[in-house]
């Protein structure tokens, strides 16, 4: 609950980043939690390679940072819950993080466990995301925040971006506009977490106070339809 006049700021949501790699979605979230007024903040970020560019964010924002190289899922998880515990955090976001949790885990942390993945689910879950969508020859591809579930890719949606598919596009080209996406994405998905305003229903996720956004988006653009050029 919100405090009241003269009680301070409210109290922040502490949260617990998972990566393997570079961490940009990391960076992201560090980035959108130094606003005065963000309702979460970054408390502990774990990695299982030591070696994950990532880290070095953590480092720059002063942020606790654990490696756990741990090829055992339930050790993993052990060491995990662990740390988590140790700094207080009540909330999970995996931001690039290529393992598959222990099922005890995921079972333990329902609903405040994030992910958040390249593709416009459940469509193309799992590996190169960005390579089946262009295979499929779709023409809008992007990516969604959910919240995690043992099955992998899958558990009530949050939030999705939408980018489009453009002809000369390859793998790298499109990873990189829906990579733009999910910087903006990541941190709009754990802020409506962090301040309670979603509910989840059966399979589907409620946003108090969310609106889908007007109008249609055709690809290729309605105007060049029928056009010589």
């Amino acid at each position: 609950m919100p405090s009241t006049a003269g009680s301070g700021p409210p109290s922040r949501t502490r949260v617990g980043v998972f990566i393997s790699g570079r961490g940009s979605n990391l960076r992201a979230l560090i980035e959108a939690s130094a606003a005065p007024h963000y309702p979460a903040e970054i408390v502990l970020v774990v990695s299982n390679r030591g070696d994950a560019a990532g880290l070095e964010w953590a480092r720059r924002a002063g942020i606790p940072a654990v490696v756990i190289a741990e090829s055992d899922r339930g050790r993993f998880a052990a060491a995990a819950e662990q740390a988590l515990r140790e700094h207080a955090v009540g909330l999970v976001a995996l931001a690039g993080f290529m393992r598959i949790l222990d099922t005890g885990f995921v079972d333990g942390w329902r609903d405040r466990l994030l992910n958040i993945h390249p593709s416009l689910l459940p469509a193309f879950p799992g590996l190169h995301p960005q390579r089946q969508a262009l295979a499929a020859g779709v023409r809008f591809a992007g990516c969604t925040v959910h919240f995690v579930r043992p099955e992998m890719d899958s558990g009530p949606i949050i939030a999705q971006a939408v980018v489009p598919v453009h002809d000369g596009d390859d793998e790298e080209r499109l990873s990189a506009r829906i990579l733009s996406a999910e910087h903006r994405l990541y941190p709009l998905a754990l802020r409506l977490v962090a301040e309670g305003r979603l509910r989840i229903d059966g399979s589907r996720v409620v946003v108090a106070g969310g609106e889908a956004p007007a109008g249609i988006l055709l690809n290729p653009r309605e105007a060049l339809v029928g056009t010589d050029s």
